[in-house]
């Protein structure tokens, strides 16, 4: 499978809230509340992800829960890629 770089799905995170009129902190340890990136974000930037790859990403909705920061976004997204 071919793996976007962190740095492009963080992008790719930013032109999601950016749609929303908010922007991306440079910080990734920011949490996601403080932002207002909500499950319905999280949900456009997969769906973006996988227009990108042209594959579907396995996830399930329980490994989100410990998803809290930015930071945390980019880890889940990479891990999804390689699985």
């Amino acid at each position: 499978m071919t793996t976007l770089p962190r740095e492009q799905v963080r992008t790719m995170m930013g032109e999601v809230l950016a749609a929303q009129g908010k922007e991306l902190p440079a910080d990734d340890d920011t949490q996601l509340d403080t932002i207002g990136f909500r499950s319905l974000d999280f949900s456009e930037l997969a769906l973006r992800v996988e227009d990108e790859l042209d594959e579907e990403l396995n996830f399930d909705a329980p490994g989100l829960r410990s998803v809290q920061t930015i930071a945390d976004v980019l880890t889940f997204i990479e891990q999804l890629q390689q699985s």
